[in-house]
């Protein structure tokens, strides 16, 4: 073999390697830094979304109100959830209606599961000093969240409030099964 041929194939080698070599670093950045997947584990939040649904977690921005977040819960787990009060709010439930700072808001992610009743409210009344914040106010720093299955969530209503720093990012993309490829909010 002439020392051409020789220089042209270490040379194309290396090309190769440094493609793939970019190619895991960019994977790497962007797993760990902007998207991750994440895997729906139990019922919480039906029937917005269902066990086993799969979803891209998009870590950049902050959570608003009514986003889905998944977080580091103190159980040593991931849970998804939806923010319903921000730092400073207020939040009560009375008579299956949710109040935040006072005003009264729709939920239309809960309609479904209203319909279906046959026994009642799908939320129980509360106060956030009923619960364990034990504070009238969402602490600074910190969100109230709730699963959209109201009767079957353990949430901010048992484990208190989120940390911020504690949110891995905002979800509303399931794409996996292939047949429930949807946006959800």
């Amino acid at each position: 073999m002439d020392d051409g041929k020789m220089v042209k194939e270490k040379n194309e080698l290396w090309e190769w390697t440094k493609a793939l070599l970019i190619a895991v670093a960019l994977a790497a950045i962007i797993r760990f830094f902007l998207f991750t997947p994440i895997v729906v584990d139990g019922y919480s939040m039906t029937p917005t979304l269902h066990d086993g649904d799969k979803m891209i977690v998009n870590k950049l921005g902050k959570p608003d109100r009514f986003d889905i977040i998944v977080f580091h819960a103190p159980e040593h787990k991931d849970y998804i959830k939806r923010v319903i009060g921000l730092p400073g709010d207020t939040v009560e439930y009375r008579n299956d209606v949710l109040y935040i700072n006072g005003k009264a808001y729709d939920e239309p992610y809960l309609e479904k599961s209203k319909q279906e009743l046959f026994d009642g409210k799908l939320t129980d009344d509360f106060t956030l000093e009923e619960t364990p914040v034990g504070t009238r106010t969402v602490p600074e720093g910190e969100v109230f969240v709730m699963g959209d299955n109201r009767r079957s969530s353990k949430d901010s209503r048992h484990i208190g409030t989120i940390s911020i720093n504690e949110i891995i990012g905002d979800t509303s993309v399931v794409f996996w099964p292939l047949q429930d490829i949807r946006m959800v909010k």
